[in-house]
């Protein structure tokens, strides 16, 4: 057993980093932050970074897809945007909250996505067009996070209100309610066997429950100031934390105690993730940094790990795990010392790797917003589901090389086109659609208008036919 090590730092944020997610294929690291991009960061030597302007405000929170074909981003200009995570940057957006969105997340099949809004409201959508399928509606204050169980069947949502609460997909009711925590959430996460919830507040506590018993399992009290975001290692035998005491603290669950305090970030830190297999985990904080570090205290087999992954997606059972066997019902840590402690600010494993280059990618101008999930056309390869979008085989981006942006349509990079024509050409296509969109809604106004100005000649007819015989 060795103590974790980082391994990577990655830099382009202009602000504060909100969210951090893997892509299951661990090829990609996704970053949102308060500077309005979305990073894609390459873990292959030479690869450049992505940087994906679209959104008009702040980015709160990304979420790879299952098959790591898609990653959605939710944002403070109350939108939600599907990427495809390759040079071209082609993204479809839709207008889900009244409000800024918190988080966003794909179910575990895929298929849908789950969002939190300040404006009180969780949503379901579907991926395929990104209908609206129903809102959940009983939180009193903005709702800061809402996320899957392991089988679909469930979702937890935290907020403003200091509650907790367990939804039932199907019956669309809300199951449970805790009322434990003395602040804000900030964060929730169900564990991996999907019997236990966690939740990072305001309050510097992070607490687990059981949702069978709907009783506290665990009350943490490592951090000294607030707790931004945690995330559970697949084993569910540990729990990261990131607070804004500049700390990651990493909680071994079985033992009921804090395992290791990470020191890396300069302030506060603002997001943790574990890659989908365990061995890696990346964070991020206001210093505008993204790291990745190497597990490395929890020696599983990760080709295992990544195999039942694979096959979760595919609809195979999951596998069991465990159920958190707590040696106390609480655990309050007052000092930090008897914990390991690593510091990534003086002693880094790692730190020779050059920082990536950064492409600026912006948005696909023919991907048009949609208002309240309408069905108004967006991306193609966006309208489909995850399933086609795997059997169409999307090939990663090779040294700038990407996929193609319609299926009827042979990509321009395959025509041995310069790539900044490429680009112009890309670029009046697009035009030329949102011209040809003005027009039809012009044309529309006009037949509006004409109807309008028909009914007003037939009432003056009228009035004229009855005028008449009165004389």
């Amino acid at each position: 057993m060795e103590d974790p090590t980082l391994e990577r730092h990655f830099k382009g944020h202009r602000d504060t980093v909100t969210s951090v997610d893997f892509n299951p294929n661990m090829k990609q690291l996704a970053s949102g932050a308060m500077d309005s991009n979305l990073m894609v960061w390459n873990f292959k030597p030479q690869m450049r970074a992505y940087r994906f302007v679209g959104h008009k405000d702040a980015i709160m929170g990304v979420h790879f897809s299952p098959s790591g074909h898609l990653v959605a981003s939710a944002s403070r200009d109350k939108t939600v945007r599907l990427w495809i995570p390759s040079v071209k940057g082609e993204s479809t957006v839709f207008k889900a909250h009244t409000a800024t969105v918190r988080s966003v997340e794909f179910s575990p099949d895929g298929q849908h996505l789950v969002t939190a809004s300040d404006d009180k409201s969780v949503k379901v959508w579907t991926v395929h067009r990104q209908r609206f399928q129903f809102s959940l509606s009983q939180h009193q204050n903005w709702v800061r996070c809402a996320k899957w169980s392991p089988d679909g069947r469930l979702i937890v949502s935290g907020s403003d209100d200091k509650t907790v609460k367990i939804w039932d997909r199907t019956s669309k009711e809300c199951v449970h309610t805790f009322f434990e925590h003395g602040g804000f959430v900030n964060y929730v996460a169900f564990h991996p066997s999907g019997t236990c919830i966690a939740a990072a507040g305001t309050d510097s506590t992070v607490k687990v429950w059981d949702i069978r018993m709907n009783k506290l399992l665990q009350h943490y009290q490592a951090h000294t100031s607030a707790v931004n975001g945690l995330s559970f290692h697949p084993s569910g035998n540990y729990l990261i934390t990131a607070s804004n005491d500049s700390t990651l603290k990493i909680l071994d669950l079985l033992e009921g105690r804090l395992f290791y305090t990470l020191h890396g970030h300069q302030g506060p830190a603002t997001a943790v993730a574990f890659s989908r297999s365990g061995e890696y985990f990346a964070s991020g904080g206001s210093d505008e940094q993204v790291m990745v570090w190497k597990t490395n205290f929890d020696q599983i087999d990760y080709n295992e790990v990544l195999q039942s992954h694979r096959l979760r997606t595919l609809d195979e059972p999951r596998p069991h795990i465990h159920d958190i066997h707590p040696r106390s019902p609480q655990y309050k840590h007052p000092s930090h010392t008897s914990a390991p402690q690593v510091d990534a600010r003086t002693e880094p494993k790692n730190m020779s790797a050059p920082q990536p280059n950064v492409t600026n990618v912006g948005p696909a101008m023919f991907a048009q917003p949609q208002v309240n999930g309408s069905g108004r056309k967006g991306l193609h390869d966006l309208e489909m589901t995850s399933a086609d979008i795997d059997r169409r085989g999307m090939a990663e981006t090779q040294g700038g090389e990407t996929g193609h942006s319609a299926p009827s349509t042979v990509p321009l990079e395959e025509r041995n086109i310069p790539s900044q024509l490429s680009r112009t050409l890309e670029q009046i296509v697009g035009q030329l659609d949102v011209i040809t969109q003005t027009v039809s809604i012009l044309e529309q106004r006009m037949t509006m208008t004409e109807n309008k100005l028909r009914e007003c000649l037939d009432n003056q007819q009228k009035i004229t036919l009855q005028v008449r015989p009165s004389e």
